[in-house]
C-alpha cells in the first residue's frame, strides 16, 4: 500500500483526474467467478501468467489476468498495467474493471472480448476477415495509439504492439490491450530504457539497437502489424531467413503487377468482384505501412497522420466499390 500511494503521488494531476470507478474484487469472488481457475476457463497464457474467463457475482463476464509473482519483472508489469489502465479510457482500449491484489496474488480484471485476438482471426483456418473488416480493425488500433500519443496531457507508449495484443469485441471492434511494458512519459523524463522487452520482429530498429523509446517506435510496430494484417505473414516467418524481412519482401512488390504475390491469397484473387478496387486499396495501405517503417524515427509519420490516411483509404474504397456495383467503377488513387 505504501508503494501504491507513492506511485499515485508521482502521477501528474491531470492523469489522476482521468481515473474512473475502480472495483476491488476479493480473491474468493474471483475464484468463484473462474470456477476455481479451471483449465477450461483459460483464454491464454504467457510469461506473465494466465488469463481466465470468469463471471462475477453480478453476472458480468470478465477476463482475469493472473500474474506469476515469481518473477520480479512480472510483478513490475502488474504495477505498470494497473497504473496505466486505470487512468485512461478510450473506445479502442481494453477497459480495466478493477483488480484483485494481496501479497501473494495479483490479478487485473479486464472486460471480456468474446471474439478473441486479431492473431486468431488471421491465422486460424476457421476464421476470415475481409478487406473492409481488416481496414476497420487497423483503424481501431490506429485510433487507440493516436489517443495514447496525442490525446492525453501526458504520453503513453505501448511498446509491444502486435496482433495477439489486439482483441475483438462482439461487434468485431478492435481493442488494444496488454500494457505490461508500457511507459508513461512526464515532462523531462528520459526515453532511454532497457532494451529487448518488446517482441522481436515488431520492435523499431532504434529500440533494438539502443533501447530508445518514442512514439515513433509504436508507429513502427503498427507498420509491421499493418503488413501482417494484409499479407498474413508474421515478421518472424521462416521464409524470410537472414537476408530478407517482411518489410523488404513487401517493398519489392509495391506495384500493380506484383502486389497479388504478397497479399493474403484469401483476400485478393483475380476472379474477385471489385478486384481492381481491392488491389488499389491494398496498395495504398501497404504504401502507408512503409511510411511507418522508415528507418529514421524522425522521418516516420505520426499516428495522427496514419488515422487521417486510413480514413481516406476507407472512404475511397467504399466509394469505388459502390460505383462498381452501379456500373461506374473508378480507380482509387493515392
Amino acid at each position: 500500500m505504501i508503494r501504491r500511494r507513492k506511485s499515485y503521488r508521482q502521477l501528474p494531476k491531470s492523469e489522476i483526474s482521468l481515473g474512473v470507478a475502480w472495483r476491488w474484487i476479493s480473491y474468493q469472488e474471483l475464484r468463484e467467478a473462474t470456477n476455481a481457475f479451471s483449465e477450461t476457463n483459460i483464454l491464454g497464457s504467457g510469461s506473465f501468467g494466465s488469463v481466465y474467463k470468469g463471471t462475477l457475482s453480478d453476472g458480468l463476464d470478465v477476463a482475469a489476468k493472473i500474474f506469476n509473482l515469481l518473477s520480479e519483472r512480472v510483478t513490475k508489469s502488474f504495477d505498470i498495467e494497473s497504473q496505466v489502465l486505470r487512468t485512461i479510457r478510450h473506445r479502442n482500449l481494453i477497459k480495466t474493471i478493477g483488480c484483485c491484489s494481496n501479497i501473494e496474488f495479483k490479478a487485473l480484471i479486464l472486460e471480456y472480448m468474446p471474439n478473441g485476438s486479431l492473431e486468431k482471426w488471421l491465422y486460424s483456418h476457421n476464421y476470415f476477415l475481409d478487406m473492409l473488416k481488416r481496414l476497420n480493425i487497423a483503424t481501431d488500433v490506429a485510433l487507440a495509439l493516436e489517443y495514447l500519443h496525442h490525446g492525453l496531457p501526458f504520453t503513453v507508449l505501448h511498446c509491444d504492439l502486435k496482433p495477439s495484443n489486439v482483441l475483438l469485441d462482439e461487434d468485431m471492434v478492435g481493442h488494444v490491450g496488454d500494457f505490461g511494458i508500457a511507459k508513461l512519459f512526464g515532462e523531462g523524463e528520459s526515453i532511454a530504457q532497457t532494451k529487448t522487452l518488446a517482441t522481436i520482429g515488431y520492435m523499431a530498429p532504434e529500440y533494438g539497437s539502443e533501447g530508445i523509446l518514442s512514439t515513433s517506435g509504436d508507429v513502427y510496430s503498427f507498420g509491421i502489424m499493418l503488413l501482417e494484417i494484409y499479407t498474413r505473414k508474421k515478421p518472424t516467418d521462416e521464409m524470410f531467413g537472414e537476408n530478407l524481412s517482411l518489410k523488404s519482401w513487401v517493398s519489392q512488390s509495391l506495384d500493380e503487377n506484383k502486389i497479388i504475390e504478397v497479399v493474403d491469397a484469401n483476400l485478393l484473387r483475380r476472379e474477385d468482384n471489385n478486384f481492381s478496387a481491392k488491389k488499389q486499396c491494398v496498395l495504398s495501405i501497404l504504401a502507408l505501412a512503409m511510411e511507418c517503417l522508415i528507418n529514421s524515427p524522425r522521418e516516420r509519420i505520426s499516428m495522427r497522420e496514419v488515422v487521417v490516411r486510413l480514413e481516406k483509404i476507407k472512404t475511397m474504397f467504399l466509394r469505388t466499390t459502390k460505383d462498381a456495383k452501379d456500373g461506374n467503377g473508378e480507380k482509387i488513387n493515392e
